[in-house]
């Protein structure tokens, strides 16, 4: 019996997609200049058990696996391989419990990111990671790249909230990791080890996720800046005070501009423009920030209080992406800076637009130092494109940051990672991944680190 044929007794027809068009669809997540092949067959589990089974019979096939979730991802990360079987988390979209007295949620690794919350807002509790795509992206997606957003400025990633793990792994066997206690030190920590390792070594099928109680209702303050120097001094002030906003964003010249011809509004800002809410409940610190932006030299600054109007502000925020996409295709960069370099970055982000001819937009987390540039190209610009995000990495680099805050690795920034880990920490990685995935069938290509290219 064929692989295909063996995988249709264990999901039925409509469980085992292979039609090339259909297929193609699959093929790949948001980042567009990733490379990404045509799979042999695309499956959509229900269960544990059929995870398990797919597993298995990809395995005794020698046949790749690449675990996908909703597509949101911007790295890469859940692409096809030529011959592959892409397993599909969708459908496994349960919340299994809520159990409120302990403030934790067991759930399967296709429940989207906003409905996990709204199910956690009836019982006055908050799941905090937020991604961009917290509309349609799923847990697991968000679990295998240890997702961020806007909120993690004050409470964290998704490894900050995943307190055990089911995984299967390459045998096709289950391994039950973490805990239900708020304490646990049982063992080597291997809940951290599978949270953003982009589907290499295994297949999330259920996670227990910590969660707190639902915050106040936010006050909102947003302030422009003439420069970003001004901006980023601002950031290092709020730091230094020890605040901690709920949120903390920047958005550049580039990024308000193109925000205000999508909106058609007025954003007042002639260079960078800080946004911050604080859901702590005391009025005070919501002063105390609008006095530190203005003490950094905010040409204004304004609070609020009114939900609608915060909304509205945020939304400014929120539509960053889609505005600077509809100027033409966009690679989204992804890296972290420490937080009293972001106006270095910027600035140097500004360099590089002039040195490739490219627009270039800066925004992002500013309260973590995560910062978005987006580099809008022309399909013949393409190689420009990769040079500029090349120098980009090497920009932050150089800044003493990372090469990706939240999106991953993907198949983009492996020889990047390697050039971050080092050799000890490339060869740490490799042992790793030979000890959980002999065969290597698991996301071939993805996330591993490589070493740097001549």
């Amino acid at each position: 019996m064929g692989l295909v044929a063996e995988l249709r007794t264990v999901l039925g027809d409509a469980g085992v997609l292979t039609d090339p068009d259909v297929t193609r669809t699959y093929s790949r997540d948001m980042m567009p200049l990733a490379p990404s092949g045509q799979p042999l067959a695309v499956v959509l589990p229900e269960s544990r058990e059929q995870v398990q089974a797919v597993v298995r019979a990809c395995a005794a096939a020698s046949t790749p696996i690449v675990p996908r979730g909703a597509g949101s991802g911007l790295a890469g990360g859940a692409n096809a391989v030529d011959g592959g079987v892409v397993l599909v988390t969708t459908k496994l979209d349960r919340i299994i419990e809520m159990d409120a007295d302990n403030r934790l949620a067991v759930v399967e690794p296709g429940v989207v990111n906003d409905d996990l919350r709204r199910a956690a807002g009836k019982h006055d509790l908050y799941y905090p990671p937020d991604p961009s795509s917290s509309d349609w992206c799923t847990i697991g997606g968000n679990v295998a790249t240890n997702a961020g957003g806007l909120c993690c400025v004050k409470y964290g990633v998704t490894a900050d909230f995943v307190l055990g793990l089911e995984v299967v792994l390459a045998d096709g066997e289950l391994l039950r990791t973490g805990r239900r206690t708020v304490k646990g030190v049982a063992g080597y920590d291997l809940t951290s080890l599978f949270v953003g390792s982009e589907g290499t070594l295994g297949v999330i099928t259920q996670a227990t996720l910590a969660l707190r109680p639902a915050p106040q209702a936010p006050a909102t303050i947003v302030a422009t800046f003439a420069t970003t120097a001004a901006a980023g001094r601002a950031v290092t002030n709020v730091v230094r005070r020890g605040l901690t906003p709920s949120l903390l964003e920047i958005m550049d010249r580039q990024s308000v501009r193109a925000v205000e011809a999508y909106l058609h509004t007025d954003l007042d800002a002639d260079g960078a423009l800080l946004l911050a809410q604080s859901d702590s409940g005391d009025a005070a610190e919501a002063d105390v920030l609008r006095q530190v932006f203005a003490d950094a030299g905010a040409t204004l600054t304004h609070a609020t209080t009114d939900l609608d109007e915060g909304r509205t502000l945020l939304a400014a925020r929120r539509a960053v992406p889609p505005a600077l996409e509809r100027l033409g295709p966009a690679l989204t960069d992804d890296v972290c800076v420490p937080r009293s370099r972001i106006a270095e970055f910027i600035d140097g982000c500004e360099r590089i637009r002039e040195e490739c001819g490219l627009v270039i937009a800066v925004f992002g987390h500013a309260g973590d130092g995560n910062m978005h540039p987006k580099i809008i190209y022309a399909e013949d610009d393409v190689p420009r494109a990769r040079a500029a995000f090349a120098a980009i990495l090497e920009l932050a680099l150089s800044l003493g940051g990372t090469i990706t805050g939240e999106h991953g690795v993907g198949r983009l920034k492996q020889e990047w990672l390697a050039r971050e880990l080092g050799p000890v920490g490339v060869r740490t990685h490799h042992a790793i991944k030979a000890a959980l995935d002999p065969a290597g069938l698991f996301n071939p290509g993805a996330a591993l680190p490589r070493e740097r290219s001549s």
